[in-house]
Order: structure tokens, then sequence, then C-alpha cells
């Protein structure tokens, strides 16, 4: 199975929530395979359960599997690193201070390790104590180009940017997205993405030269009624990825 996500013309990759391996499926379909089928750990009552039911979504995507915290619970962290270095998934999402131990556990460069920061109101400032511990203090806010830095040192692979509030956070985010771009960092967009900001939202991290984009759509896609993703909001996603890098 190969541990690198699906990227398309090598620039964007979709994250989105998937409610079954049935779903999983006709998401990926969907965007072509150019997608991350978020799986979240909170939703398992232990390690083997989320592991046998996780290595059927690897097998139906080809690995495109997220493992996900759910809603950034900072106190999933520690079940993540474990599930991930029994998976070897394509993506895991962490906490700030989650980030080096899941690298260490994973024990190859590959997979991609996000860790999450969050707006501070500031441009070119963001919090960065989003751990279990940590995000329970005071905020901790350090220039963005700082936070990209620390976590190259970590050995995680991008920035997950939470909660954006959609374009909320707007001119706080072209500065994440040119720190990303200056220091050959990946940039992961989430919170509040819906089909209609979508398209400025990735065209901003495009426009900034990020070498690798992950945008998040989570909520705003989901069928209320079935709690599936829509593989047709997916396929419409693509679309607009296409339009973009075109």
């Amino acid at each position: 199975m190969s541990l690198t996500p699906n990227y398309l013309e090598d620039r964007i990759c979709l994250n989105v929530l998937a409610n079954s391996v049935e779903n999983a499926k006709a998401c990926y379909d969907a965007a072509e395979g150019h997608v991350l089928l978020g799986v979240l750990s909170k939703n398992y009552a232990n390690d083997e359960a989320a592991i046998e039911d996780m290595e059927k979504y690897q097998a139906a995507i080809d690995n495109a599997l997220s493992i996900g915290l759910g809603a950034g619970d900072p106190n999933q962290s520690q079940m993540v690193t474990r599930l991930s270095a029994k998976l070897q998934p394509q993506h895991v999402n962490q906490v700030f201070t989650g980030a080096a131990a899941t690298r260490a556990l994973l024990g190859q460069s590959d997979t991609i390790v996000n860790a999450l920061v969050s707006p501070t109101g500031k441009v070119g400032l963001v919090n960065i104590a989003t751990g279990p511990l940590s995000s329970q203090g005071e905020a901790a806010e350090i220039p963005v180009d700082t936070a990209v830095k620390i976590l190259k040192d970590m050995g995680a692979s991008s920035v997950k940017y939470f909660p954006m509030h959609g374009l909320e956070h707007k001119e706080e985010f072209k500065a994440v997205a040119e720190a990303c771009a200056k220091n050959d960092f990946y940039l992961e967009p989430t919170g509040g993405i819906t089909l209609d900001n979508f398209e400025e939202i990735v065209q901003i991290a495009v426009d900034a030269g990020v070498k690798k984009i992950i945008p998040h759509v989570y909520s705003s896609i989901i069928d209320k009624a079935t709690g599936d993703t829509k593989p047709e909001d997916v396929k419409t996603l693509l679309e607009i990825m296409k339009r973009v890098i075109a």
C-alpha cells in the first residue's frame, strides 16, 4: 500500500470524513483518488476496535486513510499516535505537541503528519497551545514562521490551521500560507470550509506558493439525514481543484 497521498497535479489533495467503508469508497471514486478519507479515533472504544475497522477502510481506498482526532480533541492525541504506528496510513491529524511522537513511532517520513495550530486574531501569530494540557492553559502565541520551523524540527509535514471559520481569518491565513511556502512546508486549512468559500481558500494557498495543500471539508458536505459525506459534493470540489490549478 502506498504511504503517499494521491495529489491532483502533485499539489492538492482533498480531506473529507467517511461515515462507512462504502461511503469512503464512493467519495474516493468521486474524487478520482485525489482525497484522504477521515476516520475519527474518538468513535472507537479502544485501539483494537479502531485498528480492526480502519484496516477495512485501508483495503477499500488504497490506504488513503486519514486518522482523525475527533473535532480536534487533544485528549485523542496519544491514541492517534498508537493507531498510526500500527496502521501506517497516508495521513495523520495531530495536535501541535503530538506530532513528534507520531513521526517517531511511524518510523518513516512518507506519511503526512499535520499539527494543529489556531488563529489568534493577529496576523502573523498563531496559537500552538493545542495539546491535552497546553490547551487548558493560556494561549501560546508565537510568530507563524517560528511555529513552522519548530514543526519541521519535530518531523511534522504540515500546519493544520483550525478553526478557520471559513474566511473569517483570511488575512491571518494568508500569512500562514506565506510562511508555509517560505519554509517548504505543507498546509491544511480546516474549519467552516464550504462549497462557496472553498475556491477562494485554496486559491490563497496556491497563490502563496504552498507546495502541497490538503483542504479539509467536513460538516458542510455531510448529508444530515444519513451522516454520509455526499459524493456529488466531493465531485464538485474536485472540479474546483482542477480549475484552481489549471
